[in-house]
């Protein structure tokens, strides 16, 4: 037996809708957001509508029947201060219908406000882009806003004679013939046809109130919407820019501010910021959540204990929010916190594995500053602690969102800035034993996974104790900071043992050869010299060039066991693993002290 249905189906005309949306009963909050759609893609939506052809559906949300609709949306000038329904999918056509057809103000990508517009030939029934070249050719109506609004001012007849006057004034010019009686006719019947876009059959779902937030975000996430699958996260910016559209902006604002360098700061390379971290960390701040899902049950003003629907919790709860995010976005929290990243070895977001790292680590550091108050050193300390632990261990890995809620669960019971920084020592403890470095963390190194972390908290433990690259004297980190060549580091990895050089022993299985043991980072320039010479050879050249006690020490430093090229393969990766797993812990004890 089908399930009952959640939505009802109800045929709308275009002219309603956006009737409904400039009058407020439909929250389309995309009219305050930017429009990423090109003007040609509203040229060829039209185009479409014209001749007939689908453009899809309207998918629509029903305020629950519970709720008090007596908010506030966006600019608070519209006939409904509270949408009844809520745009879930079609905000861009939308929009792009409401800013070509009545000249609404859109705001770009960069936030600038812009017009679109486009221009009719009511000859050839053809829409085009508008340019100055369509604006001085007489046979084009150079936007396509003046006839609508003329029809809704009554004026569509002066409108059509005044145009038929330009055009035969302008062949006249041109020693053309004038238009014919069945072209003045054509003219009237393709305004006319234009005009009838209002009338327009677009289909449209309304999910209805009983669904709650979690079917909603369900159905949209399911939803195929112009070829571009909807996320959860699409879903709660929608909320957001509905509730309140400043924030919204700040959000955006943010995540195109917060990789540029500030007071001194360096270009921030291990996260591009996107509107879903701040969510997370913003309920994270706020509401101790971990949880997407809870930020917009809490937008929606949802008691998370009762779970009640009401206006008075949807305006506590968007206080909090918006006081957490003022902490969030705060450039100077955040190139705090970044500084903490490098300074725990990740220098560049290629040896991050998880952006939750990021995420949820900025939160526990804005909760030991704001909530608990642990001094500036301290902090800075634990975090550091916290961020190289969180990252090798793969402590936000997997199932994330439960593992900060039971972090969240156990802050319910720390009160003060000594329990906190202990607590975070006790997790950080029982991750890192003495059997983690000795067993766990040398198994986990036996993997060719180019994305292990593993091998990223390899390559932070030498950032972090400044050692110089194999065969260099440049310290590794140097490498890793932007400089003349852009984005491109001027290092590689290489293989310890040459690749081809196995391959010429009998080790054909690239899982063997790709082991993360066997790999170092070198300089173009060795790299290129050392190219696939066995290791016994290239290595008897540098141990000249080094003398033997630099030889000792570059092995000591990388994690190679003395006289490693004369070792069999795999003696060499069980011994180098073991070797790598101490670097770590040396790392970690430096960052300890």
């Amino acid at each position: 037996m089908m399930g009952k249905e959640l939505f009802d189906n109800i045929p709308s005309k275009v002219a309603d809708l956006l009737s409904d949306v400039k009058n407020g009963r439909i929250g389309l909050p995309d009219l305050q957001r930017p429009f990423v759609w090109k003007d040609n893609k509203v040229r060829e939506l039209l185009d479409s509508m014209l001749k007939g052809y689908p453009i899809g559906y309207i998918m629509l949300w029903a305020s629950p029947d519970d709720y008090e609709n007596t908010g506030y949306i966006g600019k608070n000038d519209k006939v409904y201060k509270q949408p009844d329904d809520l745009v879930i999918d079609g905000q861009q056509r939308l929009t792009a219908l409401l800013a070509a057809m009545y000249g609404v103000t859109i705001k770009d990508k960069n936030y600038k406000e812009r017009k679109i517009r486009i221009s009719f030939n009511p000859l050839t029934r053809e829409f085009a882009v508008w340019t100055q070249a369509y604006e001085r050719n007489s046979e084009w109506i150079s936007e396509i806003s003046s006839i609508f609004v003329a029809d809704q001012e009554h004026n569509i007849s002066k409108l059509r004679k005044a145009y038929i006057k330009m055009l035969n004034e302008s062949r006249a010019k041109n020693e053309e013939p004038a238009l014919t009686e069945n072209e003045e006719d054509l003219i009237e019947e393709n305004i006319n046809d234009l005009l009838n876009l209002g009338i327009y059959s677009l289909p449209t779902l309304k999910i209805n109130a009983r669904a709650d937030e979690e079917a909603v975000a369900d159905i949209f996430v399911r939803v195929n919407s112009g070829g571009q699958n909807l996320t959860e996260k699409n879903f709660i910016e929608t909320l957001i820019a509905v509730y309140d559209n400043e924030v919204h902006d700040k959000i955006n604002k943010f995540c195109a501010e917060s990789r540029i360098p500030a007071n001194g700061t360096s270009f921030n390379q291990i996260i591009q910021v996107d509107p879903s971290h701040l969510i997370r960390m913003a309920v994270g701040v706020g509401f101790r959540r971990a949880r997407l899902r809870y930020a917009y049950m809490l937008l929606r003003g949802k008691n998370l204990k009762t779970g009640e629907i009401t206006k008075s919790v949807r305006e506590d709860n968007l206080e909090i929010f918006k006081k957490s995010l003022e902490l969030v976005t705060n450039l100077n929290n955040w190139h705090a916190f970044m500084n903490l990243f490098a300074s725990a070895g990740y220098l560049k977001r290629n040896i991050v594995a998880s952006s939750a790292a990021v995420v949820f680590s900025y939160v526990l550091y804005l909760v030991g500053k704001y909530d608990y108050k642990v001094p500036s050193v301290d902090l800075q300390k634990i975090i550091r602690k916290w961020i190289f632990m969180a990252t090798i261990t793969g402590f936000y890995t997997g199932s994330t969102e439960s593992e900060v809620e039971k972090q969240f669960a156990d802050l319910r019971d720390i009160h003060n800035a000594g329990e906190f920084v202990a607590y975070l020592n006790t997790v950080i403890r029982n991750r890192f034993t003495d059997d983690y470095f000795a067993y766990s963390l040398p198994a986990e190194l036996n993997s060719s996974s180019a994305t292990s972390p593993a091998w990223y908290g390899y390559i932070a433990a030498i950032n972090v104790l400044g050692t110089p690259m194999l065969f260099s004297t440049a310290p590794l980190s140097q490498y890793f900071v932007l400089g003349t060549s852009g984005d491109k580091n001027s290092i590689d990895k290489h293989h310890i043992f040459p690749k081809h050089y196995l391959e010429s022993i009998g080790y054909d299985n690239n899982r063997d050869r790709n082991q993360i043991a066997n790999f170092t980072y070198l300089d173009y320039a060795t790299n290129i010299d050392i190219s696939d010479a066995p290791p016994a050879e290239y290595v008897e050249r540098y141990r000249e060039k080094l003398g033997e006690a630099g030889y000792k020490i570059a092995c000591a430093q990388n994690a190679l066991p003395e006289n490693f090229e004369q070792l069999a393969y795999p003696e060499f990766l069980r011994q180098r693993r073991l070797l790598m797993a101490q670097i770590i812990k040396k790392a970690y004890n430096t960052l300890d002290k």
